[in-house]
């Protein structure tokens, strides 16, 4: 079963700040937690990131995976979808960047499928820890940059 979650949160930082720091995958080590390594493996003529693959922890272990990105609503939104992955079938989601008097409200909606079956509380406690973290450390790095 896929276990599908949406978070908003205000970050104090112009949108396009935001969307430069969710989109410079080579300095996702640098405020990321989990992540072991990342590795840009495809770009398109723009030079941006289409495909990239990531290692990071997870439950307990490592996990790598690839996520494969599409900018045709950039840079209002950022969309991607998993092209393959140890641990999860199915991992996509997408950032949606709006103005805000104080910033940009942004939103991340997440859909996770997992390869191993574990009960439902678990897979749903997995998705809202990998989704507030992720706002959490991305609003830090934004707030930092801007």
């Amino acid at each position: 079963m896929t276990q599908r979650a949406s978070e908003t949160t205000v970050v104090h930082a112009a949108p396009e700040v935001v969307y430069r720091v969710v989109t410079d995958f080579e300095h996702y080590l640098d405020w990321v937690s989990d992540l072991k390594k990342i590795d840009v493996l495809e770009r398109d003529a723009d030079g941006r990131a289409l495909e990239v693959e990531y290692r990071a922890a997870a439950f307990g272990r490592s996990t790598t995976y690839a996520l494969r990105y599409d900018y045709s609503l950039a840079p209002d939104v950022l969309t991607w979808h998993q092209s393959h992955g140890d641990l999860t079938s199915t991992l996509n989601g997408q950032y949606r960047f709006a103005p805000a008097p104080d910033g940009t409200l942004l939103t991340y909606d997440l859909e996770v499928e997992l390869l191993v079956p574990i009960p439902a509380f678990v897979k749903s406690r997995a998705a809202y820890r990998i989704q507030s973290q992720a706002l959490r450390e991305l609003k830090s790095r934004a707030e930092a940059t801007s």
